[in-house]
């Protein structure tokens, strides 16, 4: 099942994707949140009510896909956690090539970062160094502490498409990604959240593929994780309790922009950037300076 976030005058409403429509929950029922977030922590989970009422809308409740303004899979995410260095081949391309880690690089986006599918990436005024990255996000649907390897995967909802975009200016002011990982609406979440039982478990055997202007920049798969999304939950849930509406960023592979040669490549003003994810879908956005 598909589950969608948008917007319908000027409220945030929840949907099931079947083909070209979308199923406005709340006009099936109007007790149904618009956040699916609030609907994870209220249910312990359960999203199998949502598919119920989805089998109960009358043909009002249906409005065409392309006509929807999309919102965040997850409107209010509790936390956003991001892992970094992920994938051997990213590691390699970049400055920490001599010190493969460990141990997972945890750091966290705040959601003034983050925009939904078809709404414009901004550029900002105080450097070129735009860079995308392209990677499968987790969303939890049941509260979850010391997790094991064996139940890990039993508390995630779902998962959705990201493109974790990084000003790579400021991310290397310091040893903290912090800066440079949290400009105003520079990454973004969509187009929806595919739940998890239509995919491998772990979100495993997952192609991943990042393409600017129709050029295929990224290409991998989610096999190739150091930290597969198992062994992540598992290492988060030692210290953190993971909640329903939390999401989970696993890391981007090689081909990112600032690695390029001869000359780095960054995103610009009337780029279109996508990132498509086997079983999940196309997260598309057009890229804009900041005002």
């Amino acid at each position: 099942m598909k589950i969608v976030g948008f917007e319908k005058g000027n409220a945030l409403h929840l949907g099931v994707v079947e083909g070209d429509s979308v199923i406005d929950l709340q006009a099936v029922d109007s007790k149904v949140p618009g956040d699916l977030g609030e609907w994870l922590r209220a249910n312990n989970g359960d999203i199998k009510p949502l598919a119920e009422l989805a089998k109960k809308a009358p043909a009002s409740a249906r409005l065409p896909l392309a006509s929807v303004k999309f919102g965040l899979p997850v409107a209010r995410p509790g936390k956003i956690i991001c892992l970094g260095l992920n994938y051997l081949d990213h590691v390699k391309e970049g400055p920490q090539k001599d010190n493969i880690p460990k141990f997972q690089s945890i750091f966290f986006r705040m959601l003034s970062s983050l925009v939904p599918h078809k709404h414009p990436l901004i550029r900002p005024k105080k450097s070129i160094q735009f860079d995308y990255e392209g990677e499968l996000v987790v969303v939890i649907g049941k509260r979850a502490k010391h997790l094991t390897l064996e139940n890990a995967a039993d508390c995630v909802a779902g998962y959705t498409v990201g493109n974790e975009g990084s000003i790579r200016e400021y991310q290397r002011h310091t040893t903290q990604w912090g800066m440079g990982k949290n400009f105003d609406e520079s990454g973004s979440i969509g187009p929806w959240m595919v739940t998890a039982d239509e995919l491998p478990r772990g979100g495993k055997s997952l192609k991943i593929e990042t393409r600017l202007n129709g050029k295929t920049m990224q290409s991998s798969n989610t096999d190739l994780f150091m930290f597969p999304v198992a062994e992540s939950l598992v290492y988060l849930s030692e210290g953190i309790t993971l909640e329903p509406g939390d999401i989970l960023f696993t890391g981007t592979p090689s081909g990112v922009g600032h690695a390029r040669k001869p000359e780095p490549v960054w995103m610009k003003a009337g780029d279109t950037a996508e990132v498509e994810i086997q079983g999940i879908g196309v997260l598309s956005n057009t890229i804009e300076d900041e005002k």
